[in-house]
């Protein structure tokens, strides 16, 4: 049977950026600058009377709710690990980017069957020039805040943020419909294309919609995510070597900006277990200073059984049975594939 040893160890990241108090800021402030565009937005909605406006107005308040379940999942997030949650309370980050994307769909439906009824009994708008001012004024604000919060997101791995960005983006390019719309009407005095820029953004909506939450699924199921494995096997490929013969059996998943990693370390069958221990233990260490955000990595070691002993470039090896013909590149198939994969390669 081969030998096995189980190695934990967890680095969280000393940048203050990273902290989970940092990321409840980031949605307060989220949530208080959402509330201002709300108001700015219903202010050129009574001014105008514009469908295209109320529709903005309402993805807003879509925006509002949202932004407050992100604080509210973000502090829940921040918690440590504990006997019920043992793998730490990350994952409420996935089912708020649900909700949120849930809520920009139900907005998105509501203003399609608005603007249906609005081209069916057109209403002829009002201080059309200050509606415009007040809306590209809430779009520029929305454009700024959304971007900061993708990139933070990003960043960070959070995805609670980063759904918030997207939906505070897409609040961005309605109010950019909404300026079009509005200039149609201003220009040709056809009230029509007020109500047909609110359909437009309604399609819109439904999309970005349904884009958060089939991500948001994806994480909750722990559906592997192609990126994170490409960013691992970039850092452990450079690694496979001095005894680290290969690695397999890769496996990560996020809860929230929270990533848990495993894999199988193939080492030479003649090391100790304490020797093994402390390969593992240094390879863990180096990994995790490397990787961007918090993470924690778990290693088993598996002798080499003599079966790679043409990739591996010990010197000192005592069972050697073929000579060394060089290091092979770490692929993302080899290291997600399983023992019995791995030994076929």
């Amino acid at each position: 049977m081969p030998r096995r040893l189980r190695h934990d160890a967890t680095v969280t990241t000393p940048d203050a950026a990273s902290k989970p108090s940092t990321h409840v800021r980031v949605a307060a402030l989220s949530l208080g600058t959402a509330v201002v565009l709300l108001g700015i937005k219903f202010v050129a909605w009574w001014a105008t009377g514009s469908q295209a406006i109320f529709s903005d107005a309402l993805e807003s308040i879509v925006n509002v709710a949202a932004a407050a379940v992100a604080l509210f999942g973000l502090h829940y997030a921040g918690r440590p690990a504990d006997r019920d949650h043992p793998f730490g309370h990350g994952k409420i980050e996935f089912f708020s980017a649900a909700f949120e994307g849930g809520l920009i769909f139900f907005a998105a439906l509501v203003i399609l069957w608005q603007s249906v009824d609005r081209l069916l009994h057109p209403v002829e708008l009002q201080q059309i020039d200050l509606g415009l001012v007040l809306t590209i004024a809430a779009g520029i604000g929305n454009g700024v805040l959304g971007w900061f919060l993708i990139r933070y997101g990003r960043e960070h791995g959070s995805a609670a943020i980063e759904a918030d960005g997207h939906h505070v983006m897409s609040d961005c390019m309605t109010s950019i419909g909404v300026v079009v719309g509005l200039f149609a009407v201003r220009a040709t005095g056809q009230s029509w294309f007020d109500p047909l820029a609110a359909a437009l953004m309604a399609a819109w909506l439904l999309a970005t919609g349904w884009r958060l939450v089939r991500r948001a699924a994806g994480g909750l199921l722990d559906e592997e995510d192609p990126a994170l494995l490409r960013q691992l096997v970039a850092v452990l490929g450079p690694r496979v070597r001095d005894g680290v013969i290969r690695v397999h059996h890769l496996r990560a998943i996020r809860a929230g900006r929270f990533r848990h990693i495993s894999a199988h370390l193939v080492v030479p069958e003649f090391w100790t277990v304490e020797r093994a221990h402390d390969a593992a233990e240094a390879l863990a260490a180096s990994v995790l200073r490397e990787l961007p955000g918090e993470s924690d990595i778990e290693f088993h070691t598996d002798p080499c059984q003599r079966a790679w002993c043409s990739t591996c470039d010990l010197d000192a090896c005592s069972v050697r049975q073929q000579p060394f013909a060089g290091l092979r590149p770490l692929t993302v198939d080899e290291a997600v594939a399983t023992d019995s994969d791995a030994h076929a390669r």
